[in-house]
């Protein structure tokens, strides 16, 4: 399905990211995982993806530094000529209560869930509209459309998402590139293993379908939409939320 496709995935050592580079490389993809600290999860990720046979490398970058992010792409465009699939993953939370919250909480979370991601769609715009193909998709949240208490920097980043993806999808289309945002809601990783039982029966409380979601079930959706099958949409808002939001 995506067989002699590049794709970029951020935040990919783990959780979300890495169940999307994995999919995507089994999907025909060769998948370059970036990373922002630890760099021997990204290369578990690579050399799983390379036991798969399919091409993979990593590449440090704080998606928060448009420096950092030019060369990320310089990298790739030198090693693989091309750069197909764009998926913006990276994401961190400094979660505290609006009263409490601090500014550099505030601009932490901003730089990199928000500025990160128009920094990575930026630097993928020029390859792909020389290509003329192109696919980007960026993860916002539940949170972003809800809101969620203590996460006032978090909500307003992933909402941010969500307004750039449709103007970026509206700007880049005329050249055959899609730009789509999946939503995922309370979705099982070793960050979520770290809430509280009463915080987790909380939230499933709230989920319809009376479960919370897998990686896999966000990673195949990114897959689907990374492909030609997906064609036809862009600028779309797609939730993964098991009916939280609807």
């Amino acid at each position: 399905m995506l067989t002699g496709k590049v794709a970029l995935v951020t935040g990919a050592s783990r959780g979300i990211g890495r169940a999307i580079a994995l999919r995507l490389a089994e999907a025909g993809a060769d998948v370059i995982v970036n990373y922002a600290g630890n760099e021997a999860l990204a290369q578990a990720v690579v050399e799983q993806i390379a036991s798969m046979g399919r091409s993979a490398s990593k590449v440090r970058a704080n998606v928060a530094n448009p420096q950092e992010v030019q060369e990320m792409f310089q990298t790739i465009l030198d090693q693989y000529g091309r750069l197909d699939v764009l998926v913006n993953n990276a994401g961190i939370t400094r979660d505290n209560l609006l009263i409490r919250l601090k500014e550099e909480e505030w601009d932490e979370v901003i730089a990199t869930n928000l500025k990160g991601v128009f920094n990575c769609i930026k630097a993928a715009a020029r390859p792909m509209m020389k290509q003329r193909w192109g696919r980007i998709i960026n993860i916002s949240s539940v949170v972003g459309v809800l809101g969620n208490p203590g996460q006032a920097n978090y909500a307003a980043a992933k909402a941010g998402v969500i307004g750039l993806t449709k103007t970026s999808a509206r700007e880049l289309a005329s050249r055959n590139i899609t730009v789509n945002v999946v939503a995922p809601g309370f979705i099982e990783t070793d960050m979520t293993d770290k809430l509280p039982e009463e915080v987790k029966t909380a939230m499933l409380n709230q989920i319809p379908l009376g479960r919370f979601g897998q990686v896999d079930d966000v990673a195949q959706l990114v897959c689907f939409l990374a492909s030609d099958a997906a064609g036809y949409i862009t600028g779309q808002t797609l939730h993964v939320d098991g009916g939280m939001y609807m």
